[in-house]
């Protein structure tokens, strides 16, 4: 009896075996590839591939970058925003930095290796989610023509604007007696003077490579920029999986100029080319208006080619 029961549940086993095998092994991905020939959502299923001149060039879905062989932008086309996916839109690296709001002081570069010929990465030296929000911020005001880049809580020389206050403190922390000061941002083999003379009366110092100032209290600065920066926020962030193929409709109106200029027509005709590619809001009500850079830039190069 007990032989026979075994062999009764073993062959209910591969009866159930054989027909989930069926079924989810056979039959489910059958109807999921039927469900993707259906019109509408084919060219979804296949990765809404992009062409140009017969051949395929991108997705729709899968942000590029725009620039030459040396990593500078193109000035015909419309940038997208920075990423983090290994060197720039690597779809087997999609990813954010990880740096979140307190990332605010950088690491600094060994000087004696930058002066050895070293980049400043090998030198060591890894910036602070602030300092990379500002030195993007002013490379795009420069690329775009507008003079200022200024964001609060930056300094003119585009890194974060960040003291190390030392001194004693009160019970919440407050420094209450400031004795040294020090901008920990600047280092003092790359700058002249830090960005701000004077601290609550104590002059401020620009910082010594290999000196720890993590005792003192970390003040960001805010400064004069104004609230709502020239610049938009996606021109200067990364998104979370760093293949964002859109930027807002800011971001593009703040290009059109120089891609008319790069492309020898009006900004009126460029314009007419972003609105083409401009997506409302999700359902009429979640985020913001966005531009597709990919598509953008394929119907430019159609419409309004260029040579440089």
């Amino acid at each position: 009896m007990n032989i026979a029961n075994t062999l009764r549940q073993h062959w209910a086993a591969l009866r159930a075996l054989l027909v989930f095998t069926v079924l989810l092994g056979l039959g489910y991905p059958l109807l999921i590839w039927l469900v993707a020939w259906i019109p509408g959502l084919h060219d979804k299923a296949e990765g809404s591939i992009l062409t140009a001149g017969g051949k395929p060039v991108g997705s729709k879905l899968i942000g590029q970058l725009f620039s030459d062989a040396a990593g500078d932008p193109l000035p015909r086309y419309f940038q997208p925003r920075p990423s983090a996916a290994g060197a720039g839109y690597d779809p087997l690296s999609s990813g954010g930095s990880n740096l979140g709001p307190e990332s605010v002081v950088d690491t600094p570069a060994d000087p004696a290796k930058l002066a050895a010929g070293a980049s400043a990465t090998d030198a060591g030296f890894k910036p602070s989610l602030l300092t990379l929000v500002c030195s993007r911020s002013a490379a795009v005001a420069r690329f775009e023509g507008l003079g200022d880049g200024s964001r609060p809580f930056c300094t003119g020389g585009g890194v974060g604007a960040v003291l190390s206050v030392i001194g004693p403190r009160d019970a919440r922390g407050t420094v209450v007696r400031p004795s040294r000061v020090v901008s920990v941002n600047e280092p003092c083999q790359s700058i002249k003077q830090p960005f701000l003379d004077f601290y609550q009366g104590v002059r401020v110092e620009c910082a010594v490579f290999g000196e720890d100032y993590s005792n003192g209290l970390i003040v960001p600065v805010r400064g004069a920029a104004p609230a709502d920066p020239r610049v938009p926020a996606d021109a200067v962030t990364a998104s979370g999986s760093g293949l964002d193929p859109d930027i807002s409709a800011a971001y593009a109106d703040l290009q059109v100029a120089r891609v008319a200029a790069a492309r020898h027509v009006t900004p009126g005709q460029i314009q007419d080319v972003v609105r083409q590619y401009r997506a409302g809001r999700a359902l009429g009500i979640f985020g913001e208006p966005t531009v597709n850079v990919v598509q953008l830039n394929l119907a430019l190069d159609r419409r309004y080619p260029a040579t440089a």
